[in-house]
């Protein structure tokens, strides 16, 4: 049974966090999201680029690993990218408000709320 929706809400109660969503990097549709601040169809279309153009890259160098996680540091903003393991093509798009946040306990965070993703 699918829980994005209360995986959207374990991950907007992250201190400072301003949206989140659960993407497909194969179409850039998300699948589940909320907040506010940040056009989330828009931002999951042009991050999903971003994860696959690094994903592609860790195959064309031969590298034998995974990607944990992306972030993008912005003047005002944090936006954290993870990729969901057990999911391959779904990844996680949380954004946080700079001032606000832990970025160590919001990684850690959203690694515990990937890991109890159900779909």
């Amino acid at each position: 049974m699918s829980n994005i929706n209360v995986i959207v809400d374990t991950l907007l109660k992250i201190d400072g966090a301003l949206a989140a969503a659960i993407v497909d990097s194969n179409s850039g549709m998300v699948l589940g999201s909320g907040g506010s601040g940040v056009d989330l169809e828009l931002a999951a279309a042009g991050n999903t680029e971003v994860v696959r153009a690094k994903m592609k890259t860790i195959k064309s160098l031969g590298l034998n690993d995974v990607i944990e996680d992306i972030l993008i540091t912005l003047g005002k903003q944090y936006h954290i990218l993870r990729p969901i393991e057990k999911y391959e093509g779904l990844f996680i798009y949380v954004v946080l408000d700079k001032n606000k946040s832990n970025l160590a306990l919001a990684r850690r965070k959203v690694l515990e709320v990937e890991q109890a993703l159900e779909i």
